[in-house]
């Protein structure tokens, strides 16, 4: 069991570093392509920071020899729009309350409320849909719901090129980039589109590599101490897997720059709502019932309740995004009782 918790640890951390090497070449492919916020924040970077809670379930679902590993690929699946719609939230309202008190900025997150209007609308669309179509008139419909999922983030993202929304800003040099010139290589430096593929692949390569170790031992720890897979892998693997790449979101906070902020959030949750749950719906029996269900209802109810506030305040308060983490913790104490 020591040894399964040492692997599952190593095998995050190629996972993350993985995830910092997607994230960094698809920033600076929005840059030298002059992209939007919206673009950047709710496709590139949202992309890039959830594409280990992507990966994992399909390598679980594909790869994994037992049944157990179809739960963990469920958990992992419901388990991203949980914690983003909840922690994630959470970390944003709190850089905003620390920067306030330190007499940095308003009480206030400077969104872009279309952006982020957009952004929910989908999610709680094509989420719903996805959770409740399939419990009303049964799976035999499954592959229509996954079709409808995958036209309407191809919709989505077309509506958001084509958004208005301002340019970003600077980003940190193309990770291959930098590795050359520790190197000692002077010639061809510059972030050629070759260089940004290259590491693009690479960073794929790896993430495959350290979620098919991830899952192979989180099978055995969830067995161990006699945990359901589903549930374990609900509420650990988001936490593991793309929390840690959430903290894109306080930096931009600190910076100011909320809409990248909030954009990297809400944008992650429509694609975690799209992609991720096609792959559960196509080819798990996704019987979604129990603390699974109530983990897709709060998740629903927490972007409601942001929606609600931009819509008819046409502003955002840090106290809408700081309820997530209430809902979290309330969602905690009634599993372990």
């Amino acid at each position: 069991m020591t040894l399964s918790i040492f692997l599952l640890i190593v095998n995050l951390f190629i996972i993350l570093l993985s995830a910092e090497g997607f994230t960094n070449s698809v920033e600076v492919l929005g840059r030298k392509l002059k992209l939007s916020q919206a673009v950047v924040g709710s496709i590139f970077a949202a992309i890039g920071t959830a594409l280990p809670e992507t990966i994992l379930p399909a390598v679980a679902i594909f790869l994994g020899a037992k049944e157990t590993a179809k739960e963990i690929g469920v958990g992992a699946i419901l388990g991203a729009p949980f914690m983003l719609s909840t922690l994630a939230f959470l970390l944003v309202g709190i850089t905003v309350v620390i920067t306030f008190l330190r007499k940095k900025r308003k009480f206030v997150l400077n969104s872009e409320i279309p952006t982020l209007r957009r952004d929910l609308i989908f999610f709680i669309i094509m989420f719903g849909i996805a959770v409740f179509v399939p419990m009303l008139i049964g799976n035999q419909f499954n592959y229509l719901v996954a079709v409808v999922l995958i036209f309407g983030y191809l919709y989505y993202v077309y509506l958001t090129v084509n958004s208005k929304s301002k340019k970003v800003g600077e980003c940190e040099p193309l990770l291959l980039l930098k590795l050359k010139m520790k190197l000692g290589f002077t010639k061809n430096l510059k972030e050629s589109h070759t260089l940004i593929i290259l590491q693009i692949i690479l960073s794929l390569i790896i993430m495959v590599v350290g979620s098919k170790g991830f899952v192979n031992n989180l099978e055995i720890i969830s067995k161990g101490y006699g945990i359901s897979p589903l549930i374990f892998t609900l509420i650990f693997a988001p936490i593991a897997t793309e929390l840690p790449e959430k903290f894109n979101s306080i930096s931009w906070t600190l910076k100011g720059k909320d809409a990248l902020a909030l954009g990297n959030i809400t944008g992650a949750m429509v694609f975690q709502a799209t992609f991720p749950v096609t792959i559960g719906l196509l080819f798990t029996d996704w019987k979604i019932s129990g603390m699974a269900l109530l983990s897709a209802i709060i998740a629903l109810f927490s972007a409601l309740l942001v929606l609600s506030e931009i819509t008819f305040r046409k502003k955002l308060s840090p106290y809408s995004v700081l309820f997530g983490g209430i809902l979290y913790i309330l969602y905690m104490i009634f599993l372990f009782l």
